[in-house]
């Protein structure tokens, strides 16, 4: 089962007044962690056994897309596995992909459950489940295409399974609301409602293009706490920043709050200058209940982290709130 570890955690700097910091070391994982890899990026991780595993979007040399798993003892320092993640059928014999990116991974009941945007004639969300990090077994595609940004809850929600996701295009979407929708036995999905939906751009303009759940979302007391991302077309094209919300325990669609201003935006130079600048992503967030510890694709490249106390966080949200 996912074991409670030490999560790694850097206390903020002197000079900070942020709610949220990024590792002095960063990036953590850098674009060449692996011999064929052109970057590695938008990547989850869970504690496993007394350490960590990660399931991490390396894009070869090719600029193909695909998952990799990988293991470390701090979650800082990791052993990615140098071929992509062979899957054996789950709940269906179709487990044909045309790429895999931007997986993320929850525990649920007795397993871990990864879920990516898979290439089924277009981008859509792929599930797999694992019990050891060694066997992965794909199952049914979620939606029709085309989605991304699948994110499952970490426990059922009124005896159903639980995912946010963004519908979109085919293309580089221009558009995105994040939607959550439910499933009996994680292979028929249905019950689909609109979670969040972007910003007027004279109210938070930081997420007034398109936004897309990030982390798998921690339950706390006060609901369930959500790292997304949030976009702004400008002039030098799209830019990635990370905010959070926080969504009723019972009923997830409600938002009980929501950052106006955003938590990370790209300002680092591995955040400005990359294969795509000016990106923020998180695809994760480890929490001990006082500590959390996001990690994020900086400029579709590098892996990140930053840092936050939790309940100062969650005050945070609920005093900048929109």
């Amino acid at each position: 089962m996912a074991n409670k570890v030490n999560i790694p955690f850097e206390e903020r700097p002197k000079n900070c007044t942020d709610v949220m910091w990024r590792y002095s070391q960063n990036p953590v994982i850098g674009r060449y962690e692996i011999p064929t890899s052109n970057s590695i990026f938008n990547s989850a991780v869970v504690p496993f056994e007394d350490g960590f595993a990660g399931v991490f979007r390396c894009d070869n040399k090719a600029v193909q897309m695909n998952i990799f798993d990988g293991f470390s003892k701090d979650g800082i320092n990791w052993d990615i596995n140098h071929e992509p993640i062979e899957m054996v059928a789950g709940n269906t014999e179709m487990i044909e992909s045309d790429y895999k990116y931007d997986p993320r991974v929850t525990w649920i009941e007795d397993r871990y459950w990864v879920t990516w945007c898979n290439g089924y004639h277009g981008p859509t969300i792929g599930i797999a489940y694992t019990f050891d990090f060694k066997t992965f077994h794909q199952c049914e595609n979620a939606f029709l295409p085309f989605n991304r940004n699948g994110v499952l809850f970490p426990e059922k929600i009124n005896g159903k399974y639980a995912m946010l996701s963004r519908p979109s295009d085919n293309g580089h979407t221009p558009f995105g609301d994040i939607y959550i929708s439910y499933s009996p036995d994680m292979k028929y999905w249905g019950e689909h409602r609109c979670v969040m939906k972007v910003t007027p751009f004279e109210l938070s303009a930081w997420q007034c293009t398109k936004i897309g759940a990030g982390s798998v979302p921690i339950k706390t007391e006060e609901g369930w706490l959500e790292f997304y991302h949030g976009v702004i077309n400008t002039c030098n094209g799209f830019r990635y920043s990370m905010g959070a919300a926080i969504l009723d325990l019972e009923d997830p669609t409600k938002v009980l709050y929501r950052t106006q201003p955003y938590l990370l935006a790209p300002a680092a130079p591995y955040e400005l200058a990359g294969d795509v600048p000016n990106v923020v992503f998180p695809c994760a967030a480890l929490s001990d209940g006082e500590k959390i510890a996001v990690y994020y694709g900086a400029a579709d490249t590098v892996v990140g982290m930053a840092f936050a106390y939790q309940q100062e966080l969650i005050d945070f949200i609920k005093e900048n709130s929109i």
